[in-house]
């Protein structure tokens, strides 16, 4: 986004000129008002504190669509201090699971206070920029860390920017890095529906360098901080893949693509995609990458 240059073409062609926030409450205030629309992140606190002998307080907490819980760290500019201190705190919640759930409980109920995704619990940096030493931290930790740049537009525009974003390295099933997800593939067991997985896999992967995966029982999401693609298990004759698009704008195709807006499925989105060939994955890739550039 340092490099983004952002145009009014209405009447003269003028550039709007990017800012940072007077405070950094103005950037928190925003993003937690909007929480879901701009991370994918359920809210749960804000200003959350860790205790009198931690002695802390926690941004924001929340719980993404995938049930990570999700800690927030906000700061106005560069704060060679923001991962440190997003560490601090996420080495806090895992001592204190009983209390984020009691937390989830009462704010979203008990079903999804059950499904809290343990194994993946994320920080999110959200800054007027970051450091090289940052981007190379959070490289060096196992744990899932996204650092996202923000700039004001205007009176009435506000980007994010995903700078950095590393997925955890340990206790699967969990998030990894996408490179590592352990897909099944054709090496693993030769039946087709198998085979046609691993592709769909790779097709998905190859959209982008910035994309990590989250293994839950029931499906596999791939996100860019925000879920873009889920993909359901193998069938017996046929794959499911859930995008973030909306069925209303593309071509319904009996077969192949269905509108579920509404109707109770596994992982996240509206429209389902059904896959039995390499034919229909052909078929798919515009889809797949509609959704990626859609979150």
């Amino acid at each position: 986004m340092s490099g983004l240059k952002l145009f009014h073409t209405k009447g003269a062609v003028a550039e709007v000129t990017s800012r940072l926030a007077e405070v950094e409450a103005e950037v928190q205030a925003l993003v937690e008002g909007n929480l879901e629309a701009m991370l994918g992140v359920r809210f749960l606190a804000s200003e959350y504190s860790t205790g009198p002998v931690h002695g802390g307080r926690i941004d924001t907490l929340g719980i993404d669509e995938n049930g990570a819980p999700v800690i927030i760290e906000f700061k106005r500019a560069t704060d060679a201090g923001v991962v440190n201190q997003g560490l601090f705190y996420l080495s806090w919640l895992v001592d204190h699971r009983a209390e984020f759930g009691h937390l989830v409980r009462g704010r979203l109920g008990a079903a999804v206070a059950d499904q809290v995704l343990w194994s993946a619990p994320r920080l999110i940096c959200v800054a007027g920029n970051f450091t090289r030493y940052d981007v190379h931290a959070i490289r060096e930790h196992r744990r899932s860390i996204d650092l996202v740049r923000y700039r004001f537009f205007g009176e009435d525009h506000f980007g994010l920017e995903t700078v950095a974003s590393v997925a955890a390295q340990t206790a699967p099933p969990g998030v990894r890095r996408a490179s590592e997800a352990g897909v099944p593939s054709a090496r693993v067991d030769k039946g087709a529906m198998q085979e046609l997985f691993a592709e769909v896999d790779q097709a998905l992967l190859g959209l982008g360098g910035d994309i990590t995966t989250v293994q839950r029982k029931t499906y596999r999401a791939y996100q860019r901080l925000r879920n873009f693609a889920c993909v359901c298990p193998p069938q017996r004759d046929k794959l499911l893949v859930y995008l973030k698009v909306n069925p209303e704008e593309v071509d319904l195709v009996p077969g192949f693509t269905r509108d579920v807006t509404g109707l109770g499925h596994h992982g996240t989105g509206d429209l389902e995609v059904q896959l039995r060939t390499d034919r229909d994955l052909e078929r798919a890739q515009d889809l797949f990458r509609l959704s990626y550039t859609a979150v």
